[in-house]
């Protein structure tokens, strides 16, 4: 039955659920009624009585005042949102606010652009008949931080800023204190911004109503010349971005309320830590390497001379001499293009990118046991999970916007597993904190299966009828000593018993991982005993369940899904198949490679070899993030060419004998592709920096100049191109996406899809996989030599390499790497808070400022690699997992020292 109320004496009908406040604005508009303590991305509050309506039972009868935010619609109920009293009313409340306000509004930062101003003039204020309060006219400003301002003598009382640093980011550093009049915001225990808890997203600050709080771009208060949607360029949660842009130059950036991803919220590298983009040090004109210096060339004078070197490598030894690596910061058109160049211009398998140093062990191990190497579920899934697993992931420092709503969920009460070798942010409120030892998921994972199949929790419907080989896993399993499992992972079995047990008991569990489950030589079998985890107890392809993985950088989906790995072409369609082989080489009207291609860590072997003569890398710095740096450089310095696309002269720049200047993701358009497989239109905000060019434009000139006709790069037209030969684009199109995109696989006749596997998996049924725990090589052959095992981790700050970030202001928020060491190993070796430690592998040793804490066990290290002055990776191994050679990044065997000094880490 259809329910319906009536508004000023007109009948509406009435949605499930729906406040007054929202029913108004469903039906006559979002300004109907004024507020101000209400924002889009907070629960209703009530605390200023604005949007006060009357109410009553009857046509014209007797009334009550109530606040529309929070008061459900009665059925049949009359509202009144602009009788004689409650516009009265409004106007005395206005009133009330402004005698605690300072009257500056002409030399206020948004003046004409304040929400109180508005509201003000709106309920027909025109001056106040109260006394001027004395509240908050005489707090100070606070300028302590790179991005962050408050000035509380603007402050209402809304509680908006409260309730988003609560609601949105979960932090809760700010708070009202006193009572009455002398209620006031505090941050922490009433510190500066900077010296608060606070994590710079910037939530509050879009939430005040005033210029309360604000930010040091002033970003309530610019007239932009434009504002343009445009998707972030650091992690895999593809936040869309509103970016104010004034004579030309970006001004602020803001989160539009209206997005799917991130709701008007974002973290602090996404709102504020764009000013890289036109930073003194951005490369402006191609380089040539010439007498053994990188000299200026026009653009015609490195194409030529590239044109040339790869016409005449590949005539003299052939093109398997020569290799790519493509970026996930690139979008997917200049992914596809780069290994459309590899493949169709050069004619090689030799394509690769950064998803083989993180996720390639997910894709890997997912499309063996679902079929798709993707995400099941959506990250909106977590409003209907009744459990959730992160294991191996730290989402509120490396992904902070899903981070906060899956910290939302942990501090909720419901069941909560982490698996971690470090007490991260949220393991401090799960229910469970699995705190294994590095390098030991599949035992752990192992103990958790053990478990569910003998206390008889398995799916045994969901196994029968959507999954095989069950029956040879649980033989295998119920073969285990768990007593051996407990020791080898230094977990208890009986919190194992329980996390198991809670997983296996909710209606709906799902699970997150990142780069602590890839990151290791058995990262792809970890990866399907995961998978092995929900399809035993039925947490596949429905609401709140599923496998998801947090991809680490903007495109790294997308990169994979364009065919940047040897194996598979764009689509995902094996490049050693020849019946696909002619389909690729229909489509490209050419011949296309069928040999084996090198991955990334073969790719430097080859090099080192004398087997590969030329690399052309775009967007990626290996020098600094790829493991073992001096084995890095050696397979640089070995080439006869090395071509580097850029933004700014990175480590491995510093070897190229062609650097070709990139342009930055607010100067480009394309598509992202995020974690949730939701592909997003990247737009161009500003021009390019004269000199420059996006990747592109660059490759589109590259492949003409080697004889190759591509037509001029336009992302619209190479979105078709894409769409034509990736079976699961095969509907997207530039001018459908909109706004929020489209989750892949897109139907022909544009419709997407949420949820993978609800009816069958991609490859028919689920399989089961079994596999023993092994020690890595790294602990087995170092470990007496070096007995302790350094981890690496993000932080919330930085974003990889720290390339972009460490040319921002957030640079004066963290300014450096720190070492994680327990305070019983620092006592050991006299090592104190801030002390310099000498780490040393058998690869090298780099110099690191200690940090005790009790966040990992003794025994364990852990650290960042943001800062080049360390270049970690010197340290790193030449462990890869054993399916998809990702390197072991999480497993380092090390031995500490108390440094006397600090030197040139080599």
């Amino acid at each position: 039955m259809e329910l319906s109320a009536y508004i000023n004496d007109k009948l509406y009908t009435i949605e499930k659920g729906e406040t007054i406040l929202s029913f108004v604005r469903r039906h006559l508009g979002k300004d109907f009624v004024p507020t101000l303590c209400d924002a889009p991305n907070l629960d209703p509050f009530g605390s200023c009585r604005v949007c006060s309506v009357d109410v009553a039972l009857v046509a014209n009868g007797p009334s009550k005042a109530q606040a529309s935010c929070h008061t459900p619609v009665i059925p049949n109920s009359y509202i009144y949102t602009h009788s004689d009293r409650i516009v009265k009313l409004r106007k005395n409340i206005v009133e009330l606010v402004l005698t605690d306000h300072p009257l500056d509004c002409l030399t206020c930062e948004v003046n004409n652009n304040c929400e109180l101003q508005s509201v003000a003039a709106k309920v027909g204020v025109r001056d106040v008949r109260y006394p001027e309060g004395k509240n908050h006219l005489d707090r100070k400003k606070d300028l302590s931080h790179p991005y962050m301002t408050s000035d509380f003598s603007k402050c209402i009382n809304c509680f908006r800023c409260v309730r988003a640093c609560d609601e949105v980011q979960g932090e809760m550093v700010l708070t009202m204190a006193g009572r009455g009049f002398d209620s006031h915001i505090v941050k922490s225990d009433n510190k500066s911004f900077f010296e608060s808890d606070c994590v710079s997203c910037g939530a509050c600050a879009q939430a005040c109503p005033t210029s309360a709080i604000s930010d040091v771009f002033e970003s309530k208060s610019i007239v932009a010349d434009k504002k343009v949607r445009t998707v972030c360029t650091y992690c895999g949660v593809g936040c869309n971005l509103e970016v104010s842009v004034v004579s030309g130059k970006v001004k602020s950036i803001q989160a539009p309320y209206d997005a799917e991803v991130n709701q008007g919220h974002t973290c602090l590298k996404g709102r504020f830590a764009f000013s890289f983009y036109n930073h003194p040090d951005r490369i402006k004109t191609p380089l040539i390497r010439k007498n053994g210096e990188l000299v200026a060339a026009t653009w015609d004078e490195a194409y030529d001379f590239l044109a040339d070197k790869l016409t005449a490598i590949k005539e003299k030894h052939g093109p398997d001499s020569i290799a790519g690596i493509s970026s996930a910061r690139c979008t997917n058109e200049e992914n596809y293009l780069m290994q459309k160049f590899i493949r169709a211009v050069i004619g090689t398998n030799n394509i690769d990118c950064c998803a083989r140093v993180c996720h390639s062990p997910t894709a890997l191990g997912m499309q063996r046991s679902f079929g798709t190497g993707a995400a099941t579920n959506s990250v909106v899934d977590i409003q209907y999970t009744d459990c959730i697993m992160v294991i191996g992931a730290n989402p509120t420092d490396a992904h902070p916007v899903t981070g906060a709503k899956i910290k939302q969920f942990f501090m909720k009460g419901k069941p909560t597993i982490v698996i971690d070798p470090r007490r991260t942010e949220l393991a401090r409120y799960a229910t469970y904190h699995l705190q294994l030892k590095p390098g030991t998921n599949v035992a752990l994972l192992n103990m958790m299966l053990y478990y569910i199949i003998t206390e008889k929790l398995e799916a045994k419907e969901f196994i029968e009828q959507r999954t095989e080989g069950y029956a040879e896993f649980c033989e295998h399993i119920l073969k285990l000593d768990i007593n051996e499992l407990e020791k080898i992972t230094g977990v208890e079995k009986a919190l194992v018993r329980e996390a198991a047990m809670a997983y296996a008991k909710a209606p709906n569990a799902m699970s997150f991982h990142g780069l602590g489950v890839t990151e290791h030589t058995q990262g792809s079998f970890t990866v399907m005993l995961i998978s092995d985890l929900a399809m035993i107890t039925g947490n596949i392809g429905r609401r709140g369940v599923g496998v998801n993985p947090l991809r680490g950088q903007n495109n790294v989906q997308g990169a994979a899904d364009m065919g940047c790995q040897p194996h598979q072409g764009a689509g995902y369609m094996s490049s050693y198949d020849p019946e696909i082989n002619k389909h690729y080489e229909t489509f490209y009207g050419t011949k296309i490679p069928l040999g084996k291609g090198l991955r990334i860590p073969e790719m430097f072997e080859a090099s080192i070899d004398g087997k590969l003569k030329a690399l052309w890398l775009m967007g990626e710095d290996v020098v600094q993030t790829d493991p073992n740096t001096n084995k890095v450089i050696a397979a640089m310095e070995n080439l006869e060419l090395l071509v580097i696309q850029e933004i700014f002269m990175t480590e491995t720049a510093k070897y190229a004998d062609v650097v070709l200047p990139g342009a930055t993701f607010l100067e480009k358009s394309g598509t992202y592709t995020n974690a949730e497989r939701r592909i997003q239109r990247v737009n161009k905000v500003v021009e390019p920096l004269a000199g420059t060019k996006s990747d592109g434009e660059i490759l589109v000139d590259m492949i003409n100049r080697m004889g190759f006709k591509q037509a001029p790069y336009q992302p619209e037209t190479m979105l078709e191109e894409i769409s034509q030969i990736v079976p699961f684009f095969a509907g997207v199109k530039w001018d459908e996406l909109g706004d929020n995109g489209k989750q892949w696989p897109v139907k022909k006749d544009g419709s997407d899809t949420e949820i993978l596997h609800i009816n069958e998996f991609q490859r028919g049924k689920g399989k089961f996989h079994y596999f023993d725990w092994k020690e890595s090589n790294e602990t087995l052959k170092n470990g007496k030599e070096y007995p302790y095992i350094i981890t690496t981790n993000r932080e919330l700050e930085h974003y990889n390499s720290g390339t972009m970030t460490r040319r921002t202001g957030n640079v004066k928020i963290l300014t450096e790497d720190v070492l994680l060491i327990h305070p019983s190993d620092a006592q050991k070796h006299l090592i104190g808070e801030g002390d310099m430690v000498c780490i040393e592998s058998p690869r090298g040793k780099v110099d690191v400022k200690a940090r005790l804490t009790d966040e990992v066990k003794p025994g364990i290290l852990s650290t960042t690699f943001h800062f080049p002055e360390v270049m970690l990776n010197l340290i790193t191994s030449d462990e890869h997992d054993t399916e998809a050679s990702c390197p072991e990044y999480k497993v380092v065997a090390v031995n500490i020292r108390k440094s006397k000094g600090q030197f040139k880490n080599k």
